[in-house]
């Protein structure tokens, strides 16, 4: 699937700074004390948990204690906590009363500001088919999912491979880097490109377009919406180009062909094809390239589990599932309630909102034992939530796992050990969970 590059001849530059971090950290230091505050103590809406790396605690005593419980107050509004792998599966089985469709509020816990003027709002709503419910989930769902069979997948495993191998034969020994931007982004811009039939040069613009989409802090920083919506402005009229150049060709593999040959998907709205671009791109980028990088340093940190998989290679497709549910690179997925209900003995009224919280489905101490340990011989390690349950669980996850067991085997053909000996920085964000900068070492084993 070669991409093709972009008309040279349109008049239109795309900028590529500041990124999402560096806009928010700059808004924080100017605007940090007009944030609202949180005061509740199971507010697990709060950033600074995650990029801290102190939210396991708070979710523990959750678990333990109310497994389903109200914030009556938070940034972000009421909503509900749903904490284990129970109750989480209950409410995504029931996607007609629990809602993920955007008209409803979609699938993440910020809303709108309320002072917002309502045409721009709907100018600036983002419909995507995981922000659908049926009928239209299905059918938009079904145009990209052909992408995504487990022939398509055999059919990428070799150009996957080629690329890892040589994006780690590019890698310094003895010699301190970045794992996230020369692995990480690496990889999963490259897969991105060749799912999209994005052009090559420009690979580094799905991360930056990425990181604007998927953060959800953005939507605390006034001032920031309009740099935001620009920004996924400028990414949409790239991808229009590519449709506009694809809309006389031959039907391709491309995930844009895919769209343009697709009665469900061929006939978007501006906003719902910006929307559907976003949750490919996020989809597909964040949640792989952050456990690329998790993967590498839980390794780190449990070394006699590193252990078990540097002397024995048939474990890799397990640690695979392992990593995916220790990292957990997306904490949440929120649930809109369409009618009142009873969730467990919780009275739910039309419209709350519940927050399904991966990240602590994840570490449920009644499904997993031992759940904040690393144990890539864990063999209950696939009932992992981390990608959803039900109708909407992720389409691209079988392209995940062969991207993340072809990266542990090239690793291990190497005999490359990944030492975590710098800095260590984590996404500051409740949505996308993962870091941002990971320097490590590499070294024999």
């Amino acid at each position: 699937m070669a991409t093709q590059p972009l008309n040279a001849a349109t008049p239109f530059t795309y900028r590529r700074s500041p990124s999402a971090t560096e806009a928010f950290e700059a808004w924080l230091k100017e605007h940090g004390q007009e944030l609202p505050k949180h005061t509740h103590p199971w507010d697990v809406s709060r950033s600074d948990i995650y990029v801290e790396d102190r939210w396991q605690p708070i979710f523990a005593e959750m678990r333990a204690k109310a497994p389903i419980n109200k914030v009556p107050e938070s940034p972000y509004g009421a909503y509900w906590n749903v904490t284990t792998v129970k109750t989480i599966q209950h409410v995504e089985s029931l996607p007609e009363l629990f809602s993920s469709s955007w008209e409803h509020g979609g699938i993440t816990i910020g809303d709108p500001p309320e002072d917002i003027d309502p045409a721009v709002l709907e100018e600036r709503r983002l419909p995507m088919f995981i922000a659908m419910d049926r009928p239209e989930h299905t059918g938009q769902r079904r145009t990209v999912a052909p992408a995504f069979t487990p022939g398509e997948i055999d059919k990428m495993a070799a150009e996957v491979r080629m690329r890892t191998a040589a994006t780690l034969d590019s890698l310094p020994w003895g010699e301190e880097f970045d794992w996230v931007d020369k692995v990480s982004i690496e990889l999963t811009t490259g897969m991105l490109a060749i799912l999209f039939g994005f052009p090559w040069e420009d690979r580094r613009l799905l991360t930056f377009w990425s990181d604007w989409a998927g953060d959800v802090e953005l939507g605390l920083a006034r001032g920031l919406e309009d740099l935001r919506f620009g920004v996924l402005s400028e990414m949409a009229h790239y991808f229009q180009q590519l449709w506009i150049q694809r809309m006389g060709a031959a039907p391709s593999r491309d995930l844009i062909s895919m769209m343009i040959h697709s009665d469900a998907m061929s006939h978007m709205s501006p906003q719902e094809f910006m929307g559907n671009l976003v949750l490919l791109i996020v989809g597909g980028n964040d949640t792989t390239r952050n456990t690329m990088s998790g993967i590498v340093h839980a390794l780190d940190q449990f070394p006699d589990q590193r252990a078990i998989f540097e002397a024995d290679t048939s474990v890799i497709p397990n640690t695979v599932q392992e990593c995916i549910r220790y990292v957990t690179p997306l904490a949440h997925m929120r649930r809109t309630a369409t009618e009142d209900a009873d969730l467990f003995g919780h009275q739910i009224a039309k419209g709350d909102k519940l927050i399904l919280w991966y990240i602590s489905a994840n570490r449920d101490e009644a499904v997993f034992e031992n759940p904040d340990k690393l144990i890539v011989t864990r063999e209950n390690a696939r009932r992992h939530l981390s990608f959803g349950y039900g109708i909407h669980r992720c389409v691209g996850a079988r392209l995940a796992e062969l991207q993340l067991k072809i990266l542990l085997e090239e690793m291990h053909e190497r005999r490359m050990r990944v030492n975590v000996t710098g800095k260590v920085e984590r996404v500051r964000a409740n949505f996308v969970h993962g870091f941002r900068r990971l320097d490590v070492t590499l070294s024999k084993f």
